[in-house]
């Protein structure tokens, strides 16, 4: 009767084992991945991180501790994962070079969901665009322009440029420039002007209110109407006092002058007759 050779059984018998204990390490391997993603995800959220971000730290920390319990798996098999190892840092640099636009879109995100110059719902001009912050995401941020025209502008350009956040404070100036005829007196001009801003709904007395003497222009007199309101009032307070001001000028028979320009003729003028 033929009997198996006793070295083959050892080997099948070792393969067996040696498969046995990697299902088993790939399962305890998966559990401890998805316990070390739910506390990754907890502790972000006690610590306050966007959800966003919490969610990638996450899936981050799971496919980390899942690779290595891979190469550790295959690594029972005799397989060099010194070779693997190799393979992924060549791959992970050709695709960080083919992909360096969007690593830079991805790093710039974390930079602003960390750093926070602005959030959802502020009114902010950034790299050359002006609008109210929709969503801000890994790779771009989205802003809805007054006109209800949608942007999407990539996270690089964002927090490389310079960020104005509009609404930002409470409360913000209106700054009116104004330029009157030379003619008219200073002293009742500023008493015209400082007359014009008591009549303004929904100024703010702290700050105060300021009328400035700012120069003396080519054609005017030029002076600026500074009033404070808040944020949320700013655009109506601005037209009000525009309103404001060039009635009262009216009123007082104040001229707002066109540009001019003298001309002087040195010498005689010569004329011609018919």
């Amino acid at each position: 009767m033929y009997q198996p050779d006793s070295d083959l059984v050892v080997l099948i018998t070792g393969y067996a084992v040696r498969i046995v204990g990697v299902l088993a390490m790939l399962f305890i391997g998966w559990i401890i991945a998805g316990w070390t993603g739910k506390i990754v995800r907890r502790t972000c959220d006690r610590a306050k991180i966007d959800l966003t971000l919490g969610k990638f730290f996450s899936k981050l920390a799971r496919w980390a501790i899942l690779v290595m319990v891979v190469l550790a798996c295959l690594n029972q098999f005799g397989i060099n994962t010194t070779g693997f190892a190799a393979v992924l840092a060549a791959a992970g640099f050709a695709v960080g070079m083919a992909l360096q636009g969007s690593l830079s879109n991805f790093a710039a995100g974390v930079m602003l969901l960390i750093f926070r110059p602005f959030k959802v719902g502020d009114f902010v001009s950034v790299a050359g665009q002006t609008g109210k912050v929709n969503e801000i995401e890994l790779f771009t941020t989205t802003l809805d322009t007054p006109d209800n025209r949608r942007l999407i502008l990539p996270n690089g350009a964002v927090f490389g440029a310079t960020i104005e956040n509009i609404t930002f404070h409470a409360t913000r100036r209106a700054d009116i420039a104004i330029g009157v005829d030379y003619t008219a007196d200073i002293d009742k001009t500023r008493e015209v002007l400082c007359e014009a801003i008591k009549s303004i709904p929904n100024i703010l007395d702290d700050p105060a209110p300021q009328v400035a003497l700012t120069g003396l222009g080519a054609s005017s007199v030029d002076w600026a109407v500074r009033v404070w309101a808040n944020a949320s009032d700013i655009w109506p307070v601005k037209e009000a006092t525009l309103r404001a001001v060039k009635n009262a000028l009216d009123d007082a028979s104040i001229g707002i002058p066109f540009p001019q320009m003298d001309v002087h003729l040195d010498g005689s003028v010569a004329t011609t007759s018919k």
